[in-house]
């Protein structure tokens, strides 16, 4: 591989990283399952991989990939237009529309929440993050941590009523800078 090759490669993946979350959101909200969504991520990935070159650096690549996406959804859903349960076009274009137009202020509440659970005592944070685990049960967590269900149900409240209130004021803050 050239040196060009290998910075291009590079460029490449330092756009996707960082806009991934961003572009798997906005499929996801345009599909009925996260199955659909990650099939189409992966062809969403290797179309833009294939289409990089045609890229220009002053643009903004999460709104050029937003629009390859929104025509890979539309490619799966005519794919999968023989189900019943399939929106036309026109409601792909609407929800797709609504969609990049919420991405920004979905990102913002994104990076808001990570801040405000950094702020979170470790006893907290660890707490929530044991509570979020992917196939946790709260029952099972409140047997671990010496609880009962309630008071573990009490405490996540109390937690996400402060998350809730620190990420309103992130948010206005940042509105205000």
């Amino acid at each position: 591989m050239t040196e060009p090759e290998k910075k291009h490669e590079e460029q490449f993946l330092r756009y996707f990283t960082a806009h991934e979350a961003a572009i798997r959101g906005f499929v996801r909200s345009l599909l009925p399952t996260r199955e659909d969504a990650a099939e189409v991520m992966q062809e969403v990935a290797v179309v833009l991989w294939r289409k990089f070159h045609e890229f220009k650096t002053e643009e903004d690549f999460r709104r050029w990939a937003f629009g390859v996406a929104r025509y890979e959804v539309l490619a799966y859903a005519r794919d999968k237009a023989r189900d019943r349960l399939v929106f036309s076009e026109d409601v792909f274009a609407l929800l797709a529309d609504q969609a990049a137009e919420t991405a920004d202020t979905l990102q913002a509440q994104r990076e808001a929440l990570e801040q405000c659970l950094n702020k979170l005592p470790p006893r907290e944070r660890t707490l929530v993050n044991a509570a979020y685990a992917p196939g946790v049960r709260i029952d099972h967590l409140a047997q671990e941590t010496g609880r009962t269900p309630m008071s573990l149900y009490k405490a996540l409240h109390r937690i996400r009523l402060s998350l809730l209130d620190c990420v309103r004021r992130f948010l206005r803050q940042e509105q205000l800078a």
